[in-house]
């Protein structure tokens, strides 16, 4: 029988051999009584080489690419990321194995803007290696953590292809001043900043993207830290991409104040990348190795999912590999 640790003393009994691990600090509001999903959910079903966009229902009601949808000789494949863009009109994708960053127009399905060689990695002047956790920011520009070549880069919006800022030194992967360890998260923050995430390090950092400065640095307590989120209340969200897997929340003082890490079970993470904050106070997340979508609660339960668990296709119902997810914008219609 497993248990679920609340503070320091009180255990409760959880069901099975399911094993929750949960601190809450005072500040912590209690999820709000909303729907689980307020909206559609995009999934970057890389196993399947897609993105697909599936209703609260569970219905698809729109995917990428379809027949038709690539021009000859364009390639599509393993998306890490997809995030909708300011206004939803156009999705942003990195094709990480693929080593590319696409934009694609979601009424016509065609890719409007790509950076990169795909399938061929590298450090030079339009090449990319391992690009994760592309993101368009409000002004146009695009960001996104290039990890192999242990830097962060900003674009100019597109159309252009002009890298107009670079932090870290391209392939010299290293802890320290102006250098990053393996950065695969590079989240916008409403301040204007980056929030960082370093794998070499097992860290987030806000950057301060004029003056180039880190203003502080989070440690993170997981194994493999992927893709850390700012909560609502100030907390840094961040998945552990392990198996089993883990989610946290972390104060600024790198105390963890919340941990979901089931070691066995129905429950159990395996190598999950993203988890991001739903208005409810829920967290919406891809479980890669297990095919699957959840909103986990922050009691621990499972509230909705979408895949099968531990079983890769790509039917009704089904996925493989997912490893990114969004919530469709509020107000944004087909």
């Amino acid at each position: 029988m497993g248990s679920a640790e609340i503070g320091n003393s009180l255990r409760i009994p959880l069901w099975g051999v399911v094993v929750l691990t949960v601190t809450w600090l005072p500040a912590f509001a209690a999820a709000r009584p909303e729907p689980v999903l307020p909206g559609n959910v995009l999934i970057a079903d890389a196993g399947n080489n897609r993105i697909i966009e599936v209703t609260p229902e569970k219905r698809v009601v729109w995917e990428f690419p379809r027949p038709g949808d690539l021009a000859p000789g364009e390639s599509f494949y393993y998306p890490d990321d997809a995030f909708f863009t300011p206004g939803g009109r156009t999705i942003i994708t990195n094709e990480e194995e693929n080593h590319a960053i696409s934009i694609i127009d979601y009424a016509t399905h065609k890719i409007v803007w790509r950076y990169g060689h795909p399938g061929h990695p590298g450090s030079g002047a339009g090449y990319l290696n391992t690009p994760d956790d592309a993101y368009q920011w409000p002004d146009g520009r695009v960001t996104v953590a290039d990890i192999k070549n242990c830097r962060i880069l900003i674009f100019d919006p597109p159309p252009a292809h002009h890298i107009q800022k670079q932090f870290g030194v391209t392939k010299d992967c290293r802890a320290g001043s102006g250098h990053f360890l393996y950065p695969n998260g590079d989240t916008p923050l409403r301040n204007g900043h980056i929030l960082l995430t370093e794998i070499g390090t097992r860290s987030a950092a806000e950057l301060d993207p004029v003056s180039g400065d880190i203003l502080y640095r989070v440690p993170l307590h997981v194994d493999y830290p992927s893709d850390t989120q700012l909560t609502h209340d100030g907390l840094y969200l961040v998945a552990d991409y392990s198996r089993p897997g883990q989610i946290a929340l972390v104060t600024r003082q790198g105390k963890v104040a919340w941990r979901y890490a089931p070691r066995s079970g129905p429950g159990r993470l395996d190598h999950p990348s993203l988890a991001i904050e739903l208005p409810s106070g829920n967290f919406l997340i891809n479980d890669d190795f297990n095919h699957r979508v959840i909103v986990l609660s922050r009691a621990g339960q499972i509230l909705w999912q979408y895949g099968v668990t531990g079983t890769p296709g790509r039917g009704a119902g089904q996925l493989h590999t997912p490893d990114g997810v969004d919530l469709k914008p509020a107000g944004f219609s087909r």
